[in-house]
């Protein structure tokens, strides 16, 4: 029986700092205050707790963790990391497309892929591909298959890698998985997610227990997160680096614009993705999806959904992080892990997650990904909302995907309760409106993964029944020649003038042109 912790439970609890940034931060320095340890279950495993087991701590007085206690908020006068121009292979969305034009076209057997657990493209509409420790690319210009020469990043480290998405033309990011921090039998009452990084011991903000420094606490942060690869001047995939330089919009004691950074390693150990807003939490470990932006001013840009919340990254920097939530009668407030991440035909990100979703309009700066008060940044048509039309809030609807499509209208995809569409009340509506679609449909009853074209349909990637369409006519129809029932994620490039569907499914790589 797997039992993880839930980083994204208790988090930001109460009504305090909620409305201030994503997760308990402030546009200025404040402090670091603790949060509650509840447990969940990994979807679909049976841990015995329900999904909401208070691990001890007085949840409805606890408060979210990663706040910034003031000191690690550097300033940074040179130009975004994001700019970073160090990736070869491959050039920029736009240039002439180097695939087949074929409606549907096997790109397992064609390119020799195989099955690969994950696919993605980059701006250079170069394919990437993820098969375990092995990271793969089908580079656009000789149009071949080229592997890593080894596990690299944390693969080499023996992480297990989840998925792969990609950027500016010739990069891509991998995520891992990591387990949930629990309780430190060393320190039963420090916080699952701190982590002290001075010598020779640290007082947690609100507390007055001083926790010393532990090399073995310390080796957490190399678990997880995401590292960069790319391919090199001789067209080989080679490790770029790990993620690990947060980047965040503050202000300093006089109220002056800054951007606080934070340090990127604490002796000799890489922080990798951790709070933007205190580099003390490590509380995005697991990344569970990811969605590139391909086109837009965005575009570069990917987005990761792990076990906490949202992570935005550009080029070798991101910005960690934010996420939809829900409040107990404790005031305890839920984040369940991100599964379902999308980008609309109009650029907003789409996030669902176990329980909740929500919309984000984001900034172009990707400092401000995680700022939720300044007016006219980061937008949200919904802030968090649930369909009471599927379950009570507090039971699981286990949302896999969630796309909008081009005549505006929003479908979220359920692991186990099917498709719905989505409908606005209004954007601080704890629930908005459900309307089941193809409930007659069996296959439809069990989601993977949803795709939004530029011709109006809605793909729909099935568990055990293969890949069907919603027509812009709003019929439900099966789509032949994709060899494969359990589909496992779909991708969609429409930056070009034939949209590429890529179809990943248990048996391989389907490609569909032409919506």
């Amino acid at each position: 029986m797997v039992n993880r912790r839930l980083l994204g439970l208790g988090v930001c609890v109460g009504a305090m700092v909620l409305s201030a940034w994503g997760c308990g931060g402030s546009d200025g320095p404040t402090t670091p205050i603790d949060d509650t340890d509840n447990v969940d279950p990994r979807p679909g495993v049976d841990a015995g707790t329900g999904g909401d087991t208070d691990a001890g701590t007085d949840a409805g007085t606890d408060i979210d963790a990663g706040t910034d206690a003031g000191t690690d908020a550097g300033t940074d006068a040179g130009t975004d990391a994001g700019t970073d121009a160090g990736t070869d292979g491959g050039t920029d969305a736009g240039t002439v497309d180097p695939w087949p034009a074929d409606p549907v076209t096997n790109y397992s057997d064609r390119y020799g892929i195989g099955r690969v657990k994950s696919v993605s493209v980059d701006l250079g509409k170069n394919i990437w591909v993820l098969d375990g420790e092995r990271i793969g690319v089908v580079r656009a210009d000789t149009q071949k298959l080229v592997w890593v020469g080894g596990p690299v990043g944390q693969a080499a480290d023996g992480q297990p890698s989840s998925v792969i998405c990609g950027g500016e033309a010739g990069r891509a990011y991998v995520g891992y998985y990591a387990d949930d921090l629990g309780v430190d039998p060393e320190w039963p009452d420090i916080h699952t997610n701190f982590i002290v990084t001075a010598k020779p011991c640290e007082v947690p903000v609100n507390e007055t227990t001083c926790f010393p420094f532990s090399p073995r606490r310390l080796q957490f942060y190399r678990q997880g997160d995401v590292d960069a690869v790319k391919l090199d001047a001789s067209g080989q995939v080679v490790l770029e680096s790990h993620i690990n330089q947060s980047r965040r919009a503050n202000k300093d004691a006089s109220g002056n614009p800054i951007i606080q950074t934070g340090p990127t390693v604490v002796d000799g150990v890489s922080l990798g993705i951790r709070n933007s807003n205190d580099h003390h939490f490590d509380e995005d470990r697991a990344m569970y999806s990811c969605t590139s932006v391909l086109r837009g001013p965005n575009k570069g840009d990917v987005f990761f959904g792990s076990n906490h919340g949202v992570t935005r990254i550009r080029g070798l920097t991101y910005n960690a992080h934010r996420h939809p939530v829900w409040f107990d009668a404790r005031g305890s407030q839920y984040a369940g892990y991100t599964y379902g991440l999308g980008i609309s035909p109009g650029g907003d990100v789409l996030i669902a997650n176990e329980w909740n979703f929500g919309t984000v309009t984001p900034d172009t700066k990707m400092e401000n990904w995680d700022d939720t008060t300044t007016p006219g940044i980061n937008q949200q048509k919904v802030k968090s909302s649930y369909l009471p039309e599927v379950n009570s809030q507090e039971t699981f609807d286990s949302w896999r995907a969630f796309q909008q499509t081009t005549d505006q209208k929003y479908y979220l995809g359920s692991k186990d309760l099917g498709l719905w569409e989505m409908t606005i009340l209004s954007a601080t509506n704890p629930f908005q409106k459900g309307t089941r679609v193809g409930a007659d449909v069996p296959a439809l009853g069990s989601i993977n993964a949803l795709a939004s074209t530029n011709d109006g349909s809605l793909f729909i990637g099935t568990n055990t029944g293969g890949l069907y369409r919603l027509t812009p006519s709003k019929t439900v129809e099966k789509v032949a020649d994709v060899r494969g029932n359990k589909v496992l994620q779909l991708v969609y490039d429409g930056s070009g003038t034939s949209g590429m569907l890529l179809v990943l499914t248990s048996e391989g790589l389907t490609v569909l042109r032409g919506h």
